[in-house]
């Protein structure tokens, strides 16, 4: 299959079980290359349905303090993409594993076509391109298309009228709703508007809409997850990894993606 279609699989599992996907965030080598390899893999045993897996970038425009913070500490340890697709490469026989990554990063090296065969080769279903908005650059989404992976678009709340619709026309594996204006983190609660702007763009939408940026609890996943095809959350596991006792993070993390999928998995039938 390929990686539109493992996602696509992904979502469609999870919407027989009468529940949203659920789909946790981490940064690639942080706390350290060993560690998130332990993190990955606690995830795919605690209810993820899919993964997103951060590339570590010195200068990101979508991620708040906590995401920004596991990235330096990531590159300062020395974390390379490689380091990155050898995580993705342990799991995504398990789950589609969605690689969230930088246009510079994509760019550099040897350019588009080489980090999209070395992300298809180490089973990486799609990329989250923050920075890489509808009309800026098609080569890199065509080339990623060619090599099979899904190239998953991002609607904001500023994102109104046509532009909405022409993103959802394009999108592939899914289209990642950001839930609130701003970077990535916790938040005190789930935006009153995030109800009608999730139906908006499933409306528009041919692939399921998986919904991110500030859900931080079991409670956060369930509301989300009552509307939206998939829940993602990543401030909240990130801070609880760099919280944990030296060697506890993976346990740290499974509790709480245990608590979240029980959550999720009851929020359609009325029952927390």
């Amino acid at each position: 299959m390929t990686g539109a279609e493992r996602i696509a699989a992904a979502f469609a599992a999870a919407g027989e079980e009468g529940r949203a996907a659920l789909m946790p965030y981490m940064m690639g080598g942080f706390p350290d290359r060993e560690t998130s390899t332990a993190i990955a893999r606690s995830y795919a045993e605690n209810g993820a349905d899919l993964i997103e897996l951060g590339v570590p970038f010195s200068d990101p425009l979508a991620d708040g303090p906590v995401i920004h913070e596991a990235a330096v500490k990531a590159l300062e340890a020395g974390t390379k993409l490689d380091d990155v697709l050898a995580i993705c490469r342990e799991v995504a026989d398990r789950v589609p594993v969605v690689l969230m990554v930088y246009t510079n990063t994509i760019l550099g090296g040897a350019g588009p076509e080489a980090f999209a065969a070395k992300a298809a080769e180490a089973g990486a279903c799609g990329v989250i391109v923050p920075d890489l908005p509808l009309g800026e650059d098609e080569k890199i989404r065509e080339t990623m298309t060619a090599a099979g992976l899904a190239v998953v678009p991002l609607v904001a709340p500023t994102t109104l009228g046509e532009r909405r619709a022409e993103i959802c026309r394009i999108a592939s594996g899914f289209v990642y709703v950001v839930s609130s204006v701003g970077t990535t983190g916790e938040r005190a609660e789930v935006p009153a508007h995030l109800k009608e702007l999730v139906e908006d763009v499933e409306s528009k939408s041919k692939v399921p809409v998986a919904v991110g940026f500030g859900i931080g609890s079991p409670e956060h996943a369930a509301i989300v997850g009552q509307t939206a095809d998939g829940v993602i959350i990543g401030s909240k596991l990130v801070r609880l990894a760099a919280e944990a006792a030296p060697g506890q993070a993976a346990e740290a993390v499974g509790e709480f993606m245990s608590e979240a999928a029980a959550a999720v998995a009851s929020a359609r039938s009325g029952v927390r």
